[in-house]
Order: C-alpha cells, then structure tokens, then sequence
C-alpha cells in the first residue's frame, strides 16, 4: 500500500503547532442527520484502509499482515520469520464521531508462540485513534479505545468478548475513570472456531456500547486521552484528560490470526 491516504479534507491541529492528532474534522458526520448502512470493506481489496505495524513505518503490510482472501479480511503470520512484537493495526481512512458499527469475526490458526502469551486468542478493532501518520516507527499501539475480542482458552475458564480496553486512554465507568487498562464485558464465553456478532454503538466523547451476538455486554462514557500501556508516542500528542470525539477504525493484529468479514457502518445522529 501506499505511504499517504487519498484523504480530501482539513485537519486538526491540536496541542502545539503543526501537531496532528485527528484530520478529516471537515468530513465527519453532518449534524442532525443519520445515513443508512454501507460497508467498509467492499470484499475486495483494503485500498481504503492504511497499515501501521510496530517497528515500521506507516503503509509497510509486513509480511502481508492484513489480506484479503474469499471476501475476508484476514490476519495471518505465514511470512514471518518471528514475530519480533510487531503489533499491527488496518485503519480505515474515514474518521467517525457518532456511528453504529456492526461487523463478524472469527480466530484462525495459529497463534504465533514466540508472541506474548496473553495474545492468544485475543484480538479487537481500535475506535476514536489518533491517525497512524501521526505514529512514530517504534509507537507500539495507537492512542485509542478498544473494542477486546477473546476466545476461550484450552483451561477452560471463562474469558468474556467484547471487553475495553485502553491503550494511552481512559474511559468513565460506574460514574468514575477506571484506573484498569481492561474492563470486561458481561458476555459469555465463546469458542475460538465461532464466527460471532459484533457491534459498537458510539456517541461521540458521550456514550459507548458494546454489543456481541444481540447482547449489550458493556457501557461507558467519556472516552478521553490518558493512562499507559501505549509507548513511543509523540508526547505532544497525548494531551491527558482530552476527550476523544472521534477518530480512526482499525482492525488489530497481535499475533493471533483473525478473520474479519460483514464489516458495516452507519451515521448516528449528534
């Protein structure tokens, strides 16, 4: 893929001069009005989405990370020679505020064992990032909020989908900022070869929902800049306590093969 996104449309500037967090401000959702579904994937080729995989610079599909095969999007690792924590994100090249986004997926094998043990299994799709031009090479996850997808493991413990979590964010739970990195979902377990349902409703800095399978499984408010776990970033970036209206959508890659397919959006009204 390319380097650049064909993007038409004027960006933000915030913090300091000339620094980028958010662009396409301009092209965000028309106030007052609802669109009707489209899709983001258009099953054929990721021309609308850009790459940015740890210790490379954005536009770099290492190893062909993100592919598209039998109308999926599809993460694997077959050309990696070792997984070196190259944790990688797809991006759309749209920003959204206020949307409702639906979408499948389902784990693949196999999972990489020279990448940490807590990735097996786990994947999950980004909202409200930073845009990956604004990564440095070595920024290892985005600034953003995450939509958590798991599977169950070979112990057989129960291991909820559909949880949060919060690389360089915070968000509001139970009427206060919730110190962990992960919160999770009230969903049941699910096995790793089931293609499930799932859907995030998005307000905004307002209100987020998850749902997975039907079943709201998970609500907060106030996503908003802060806390740890992503590294490398621009500090000038990380403005903590900045709500996050809106942002970037990225597909993960953490070393678990994934399978992503029916991905559909739609305009809510502010």
């Amino acid at each position: 893929m390319k380097t650049s996104f064909p993007f038409k449309f004027a960006l933000l500037f915030i913090g300091v001069s000339n620094t980028l967090f958010f662009s396409g401000c301009a092209s965000l959702q028309n106030r007052g009005e609802s669109s009707s579904w489209h899709s983001l994937f258009n099953g054929k080729d990721i021309n609308d989405w850009t790459v940015k995989i740890h210790h490379h610079e954005v536009g770099d599909n290492y190893g062909q990370t993100f592919r598209v095969e039998d109308k999926m999007i599809r993460v694997k690792y077959d050309q990696y020679d070792t997984f070196n924590n190259r944790y990688g994100h797809l991006y759309h090249n749209t920003p959204y505020s206020h949307f409702h986004l639906k979408m499948e997926y389902r784990f693949a094998e196999p999972w990489r064992k020279d990448a940490p043990g807590y990735t097996e299994l786990n994947s999950g799709i980004m909202f409200h990032s930073q845009d990956p031009r604004t990564m440095r090479k070595e920024q290892d996850w985005p600034i953003s909020v995450e939509m958590q997808f798991l599977a169950q493991l070979a112990d057989g413990k129960p291991r909820p989908t559909g949880n949060m979590c919060s690389p360089g964010t915070d968000v509001v739970f139970n009427g206060k900022i919730d110190p962990r990195h992960c919160i999770n979902s009230t969903s049941k377990t699910y096995q790793k070869d089931e293609w499930i349902k799932a859907e995030l409703i998005v307000r905004g800095s307002e209100m987020v929902t998850h749902i997975i399978n039907g079943d709201t499984v998970l609500r907060y408010t106030n996503p908003q800049i802060g806390g740890g776990v992503a590294n490398n970033y621009d500090p000038e970036i990380k403005i903590d306590g900045k709500l996050l209206d809106n942002g970037f959508i990225a597909l993960q890659s953490e070393g678990q093969p994934i399978d992503f397919r029916n991905i559909r959006i739609r305009r809510l009204n502010r």
